[in-house]
């Protein structure tokens, strides 16, 4: 499984550091979300699914 995150879509929501806080982060100088871990274990699917669903700007990409 990858994470992409399109930073040009990110308006530095929080939901996807709420919901996986092991693979994303806030870089609150340029107020984006960050990945963390851009192939994160199977046992974070579940907080990665939600934070796909989360993400108001839909800037987050789950792929196997």
């Amino acid at each position: 499984m990858k994470v992409v995150l399109d930073v040009a879509k990110c308006e530095g929501f929080a939901s996807c550091v709420l919901s996986a806080p092991e693979v994303f982060d806030l870089d609150e100088e340029d107020n984006v979300a960050i990945v963390l871990e851009a192939e994160p274990s199977a046992r974070l699917r579940p907080a990665l699914e939600a934070a796909v669903l989360a993400c108001p700007v839909r800037a987050i990409t789950l792929t196997d």
